[in-house]
């Protein structure tokens, strides 16, 4: 697990905490409407002790009453003291069910019992009460020892009658709400925490920071499908054409780095775009980037090289049955199957018919015969390649492109297989460039700079400082 704060973890899963949080709130309020009302009402009564008039006998009557209060209060809820409460005053109840109403309890250190029934009436609430407080001194009076005159040793006195309650004592509105609220809270945040602890997606720059050292060479957002897959010629000005543009900034920035360190180094002119796993977006980040350094005015080949699912002919809308695989067996030259797609000026070859023996071909001489001839023709080749983790495709491309681009989906990819699909590549000493987080959540992105009309200045990009030799400020 990755380990956040709070505020990143509420950010990222704010709404099933707010989800949860509202069904709490809902559910103390229905279970406040709904819930039976009931009252409570509580009498009072005292037990004295009559045992001679001396002090010493007081002291021996108030410790032996204080002795037995605790009987007496237990005798409120049986049948002795409660049947002659049903027949006073006519109740439906058996003294088995009445005494559920009935709870009697003795404050600390005192001879006085407190009788307490809840009832949904808060006038047969107060009527009861009063009831089993004069059935209980009754009964009492009755079973207590007698003195030599045959009179009862234990005197009552009922000191508290019992009121008719001004208001329900439940529910208490209020108290349920609030225990609702706080409980779906709870449940929200416990929800957040377990869900972020299980998520063992590449959902970030931090948790990508955690498997690897390569840079983050930026970061698409979705957007609506309405938009097309080339998000840069359909919607230039959309938040995720830019991100496509800092992209393009940022591998500029890798070329000039490669060429002020190494004059004789050939920069990364032939990229290779790949991903762990299909379904992450390679062949789109692709068309973009491509689209995106066609709009610079450099001369830019976008190559369909997944050989076994190609898919460049179908996002960009061109012919598809002859291309790369034409040229490879020697059925046609570059320039007869090379096809000019948008305003930019943007050349695409297409992945042609797929073969039998990808691999075969992608390791030939051929082949690398046409990437050294694509290279002295255009500016920057990107090649569209297979997944890594499924075939060996993409690896074996790698011995002839100056870099690859990995692109990991934050929606799909997990860290094992993003971190297995980089071993894979740097087995075969692959030249791996930086890491294109697609379909990052807007809260994600860690800068966002609206257009003010039809001209904007582009983010700065998410690539660590490229120092430059002359001792001016870091670039990047």
């Amino acid at each position: 697990m990755n380990p956040r704060g709070p505020l990143q973890v509420l950010r990222r899963r704010w709404t099933a905490v707010l989800a949860l949080t509202l069904a709490g709130l809902i559910g103390g309020l229905a279970y406040a409407w709904t819930a039976p009302v009931t009252y409570r009402a509580t009498a009072g009564v005292f037990f004295s002790l009559v045992s001679g008039s001396t002090a010493s006998d007081l002291v021996q009557g108030s410790t032996y009453a204080q002795n037995q209060v605790q009987s007496f209060a237990q005798l409120a809820t049986t049948p002795e003291v409660l049947q002659p409460v049903i027949d006073e005053l006519g109740l439906p109840e058996s003294p088995a069910q009445l005494a559920g109403q009935v709870s009697a309890t003795v404050p600390t250190s005192t001879v006085i019992v407190e009788v307490t029934v809840t009832d949904g009436s808060a006038e047969r609430s107060a009527a009861l009460a009063n009831a089993v407080t004069a059935s209980l001194s009754d009964v009492v009076e009755r079973i207590a020892p007698e003195d030599e005159a045959g009179d009862p040793t234990v005197r009552t006195t009922i000191v508290a009658p019992a009121e008719v309650p001004a208001g329900p004592a439940f529910p208490n509105v209020p108290l349920v709400v609030a225990a609702g609220l706080v409980l779906g809270l709870l449940a929200g945040l416990a929800l957040a925490w377990l869900r972020e602890a299980l998520d063992n997606r590449v959902r970030d720059a931090e948790v990508l920071a955690e498997l690897t050292d390569l840079p983050v060479l930026g970061t698409v957002p979705a957007w609506p499908a309405g938009n097309g897959r080339v998000v840069v010629a359909t919607a230039p000005h959309s938040p995720a054409a830019e991100s496509f543009r800092r992209l393009r900034t940022n591998l500029e920035f890798l070329r000039v780095a490669d060429d002020r360190s190494a004059p004789e180094a050939r920069g990364a002119h032939v990229l290779a775009v790949t991903s762990s796993l299909s379904g992450e977006g390679k062949s789109t980040v692709s068309a973009n980037l491509a689209t995106a350094l066609a709009e610079t005015g450099a001369r830019v080949l976008l190559v369909d090289a997944d050989l076994r699912r190609p898919t460049v002919a179908g996002v960009l809308g061109v012919e598809g049955g002859v291309g790369l695989t034409t040229v490879l067996v020697g059925q046609a030259d570059i320039d007869d199957v090379v096809q000019e797609w948008g305003s930019a000026g943007l050349r695409v070859l297409p992945s042609g018919a797929v073969p039998p023996n990808p691999a075969e071909l992608l390791n030939s001489p051929v082949m690398r015969a046409v990437v050294a001839d694509l290279r002295s023709r255009y500016d920057y080749v990107v090649l569209d390649t297979t997944p890594v983790l499924p075939v060996a495709d993409a690896s074996v491309l790698s011995g002839v492109v100056d870099g690859m681009v990995m692109v990991a989906n934050t929606r799909r990819v997990r860290r094992r297989q993003l971190t297995q699909g980089l071993g894979d590549l740097s087995q075969v000493s692959a030249r791996v460039l930086g890491v294109v987080l697609n379909q990052v959540r807007r809260d994600e992105e860690p800068y966002s700079y609206a257009y003010a009309g039809s001209d904007a200045e582009p983010a700065a990009g998410e690539l660590p400082a490229v120092p430059d030799p002359s001792g001016r400020q870091p670039v990047g």
